[in-house]
């Protein structure tokens, strides 16, 4: 039996199994290989590797987990999760079930995307959501922003004093002349008509609408939604936020003991939401091991 199962090998449950494996606690981190970054071709914002592919970060920390003799690495799924008595069952995808007396969700979210033809092929590489990772790139050149006004406002507040211009285009229904003026009054210009499509093209991202067409460095989209990337959260039945993301402590502790949460999908309740970064996510994963080492010695002594 591990001390240990670190369920997702993103940020959060490679740092997670470092912290775990540096302390002797015998650690399985199971690695799906599906990542929400991993359409992105680099991260930023991250001290020491800003610029750095996720991939080669990914790579580098499974290297040194490998010095680790606590730490095992599967390339596999977790396929489902249940209780026993002062443990945890899991099954993968490669047939095996393994128990653990700890777990640690950090399987992170998925995003669904507005229904915008081609706006999938972009996202990660001409298409973000997130100012703090991908503003910079766009310093001084045109942008757009997709999606509803309210969040459309919070993003030209952010990215207004990076880039040399900020196209607004609504999707689904033209703004409402009001939200026109307000989002003009914050210096963007405003795109009457709704988006159709997007595609890439060698300036950037070309934007259709019903009546017009540009091309722009980058698009923003102020729409959309995340989900939980797996059915975890509900097989256990932990408590969970209005954001749609699990509740956790200061040591990523949720409702159930012995079940653990780090990364995008879980947060503070003092938290309007996840703060979705890759050092954010690798301090989460941190915190969960130490709760769980907390959690493991309280059992043993």
């Amino acid at each position: 039996m591990y001390d240990a199962i670190v369920i997702g090998a993103g940020p959060a449950g490679l740092q997670a199994a470092l912290t775990l494996g540096r302390m002797h606690r015998s650690t399985l981190l199971l690695d799906s290989g599906e990542y929400r970054n991993g359409t992105v071709l680099h991260m930023h914002n991250m001290i020491a590797a800003d610029g750095m592919p996720p991939s080669e970060l990914r790579a580098t920390a499974r290297a040194e987990l490998a010095e680790y003799d606590d730490v095992e690495i599967r390339d596999a799924a977790a396929t489902s999760i249940s209780d026993v008595e002062d443990a945890f069952v899991v099954g993968a995808s490669d047939g095996t079930i393994v128990e653990g007396r700890r777990v640690i969700l950090a399987t992170g979210v998925a995003d669904d995307l507005p229904e915008v033809p081609g706006l999938q092929d972009l996202w990660g590489t001409a298409a973000f959501s997130c100012p703090f990772c991908d503003g910079h790139e766009h310093a001084d050149k045109d942008i757009a922003i997709i999606g509803a006004a309210p969040r459309a406002e919070h993003l030209i507040g952010l990215l207004g004093r990076i880039v040399a211009s900020i196209t607004v285009v609504p999707m689904g229904e033209a703004f409402a002349d009001e939200e026109i003026r307000t989002l003009e009054a914050k210096g963007a210009q405003v795109s009457r008509t709704p988006v159709t499509s997007v595609e890439k093209v060698e300036d950037g991202v070309r934007i259709y609408t019903r009546d017009d067409e540009r091309v722009v460095s980058g698009v923003f989209v102020a729409a959309g939604a995340m989900r939980q990337r797996s059915p975890f959260a509900a097989q256990l039945d932990v408590d969970m936020l209005e954001s749609g993301c699990i509740e956790i402590d200061e040591f990523g502790r949720t409702s159930r003991p012995g079940v653990f949460a780090a990364g995008d999908l879980a947060h503070r309740a003092t938290l309007p939401g996840p703060m979705a970064s890759v050092l954010l996510a690798a301090a989460a994963g941190q915190l969960a091991a130490v709760g769980i080492i907390q959690s493991l010695l309280a059992a043993e002594h």
